[in-house]
């Protein structure tokens, strides 16, 4: 059986910030700081304008094996990696593309996307969003069928294969970075704007504005690649894996009062509770570090040299 792995998006501050950050760890952090002077990194790049999905994303496809085919993006294989963590029944050699309901906003920077699961889409407003656009569909050479109530399922035309980013994130960024002006693409765009129209007054969204909620006037497509692409046994690819998500938001919004103090209450809360050193994975804007713990023999050379934690930690790609 493998070893705890935990996985901590958020957890590696911009290389601006990060030594401050590094200072201050051992005095909110004691068990974590201890982790950092007795593990062997492994550092991997992840830009998103390469991966087209935030590091976690790419480390999370990483370690369920996606083998990629020519011209995919890693980004491709976040519909069947999203399939499996639903447990829904897919072909396994044929592409899976989804289209995830979302909210699309002016912004400042042109346009900003709220995904799906920041609506609270309920499974009636989902039913009625995919009846209206029906007809809408007859003709463009796209199909589409419920996949839940999240997300539809596409059946693009042949030889439609765009490479399109992850709903989060876009939703982290700005629409118009990842909105491609393709020629390829304008069916899929002129389709959208047609929603995004039949969508503006539709009934289901006069009733959430009427709650305070915000509309779901968009559909996000994302996926291309096969399920049969991840290539690790589920079972194996779950075993002994943690996700904690606290430090993804401060992180995100650069809030680092706020993740010195969730840093602080996981290691009271979660780090102080283990008897050994995980597996760590930190995922910051553009990079992964893996860390894994270090043999015993060499624990006493790391020792004498504890603070060489600092360079990869405020190193950039």
């Amino acid at each position: 059986m493998r070893g705890m792995q935990i996985v901590l998006p958020g957890a590696l501050p911009d290389a601006a910030i990060a030594p401050a950050i590094a200072a201050e760890i051992g005095k909110h952090a004691p068990h974590f700081s201890g982790w950092l002077s007795r593990v062997q990194a492994n550092i991997i790049p992840a830009l998103p304008a390469d991966t087209l999905c935030t590091p976690d994303e790419y480390w999370m496809l990483r370690h369920h094996g996606l083998e990629l085919r020519p011209q995919q993006a890693p980004a491709a294989g976040l519909a069947p990696l999203y399939a499996r963590a639903m447990n829904l029944q897919v072909e396994p050699e044929k592409p899976l593309w989804l289209g995830q309901l979302v909210h699309v906003a002016p912004a400042r920077d042109g346009a900003a996307l709220i995904p799906a699961s920041e609506l609270a889409i309920t499974p009636d407003e989902s039913v009625a969003l995919f009846d209206s656009a029906a007809a809408f569909l007859e003709g463009t050479g796209f199909e589409a069928g419920r996949f839940d109530d999240l997300h539809w399922r596409i059946f693009p035309p042949g030889g439609f294969e765009p490479s399109s980013a992850s709903p989060a994130l876009v939703s982290t960024t700005a629409v118009n970075d990842w909105w491609t002006q393709d020629v390829e693409g304008r069916p899929w765009r002129r389709l959208v704007n047609e929603l995004q129209m039949l969508w503006f007054d539709h009934p289901v969204n006069q009733a959430r504005e009427a709650k305070g909620l915000r509309p779901v006037n968009s559909v996000w497509l994302y996926g291309g690649a096969a399920p049969n692409q991840l290539r690790v046994d589920e079972h194996v690819a779950n075993e002994n894996v943690r996700v904690l998500r606290a430090l993804y938001g401060p992180a995100l919004v650069q809030d680092w009062g706020s993740w010195l103090q969730t840093i602080a209450q996981l290691d009271r809360e979660v780090f102080s509770t283990m008897a050994e050193i995980p597996q760590l994975v930190l995922t910051g804007k553009d990079r992964i570090v893996e860390l894994s713990p270090m043999r015993p023999s060499l624990i006493g050379k790391l020792l004498r040299r504890k603070q060489d934690w600092r360079q990869w930690w405020s190193a950039s790609v």
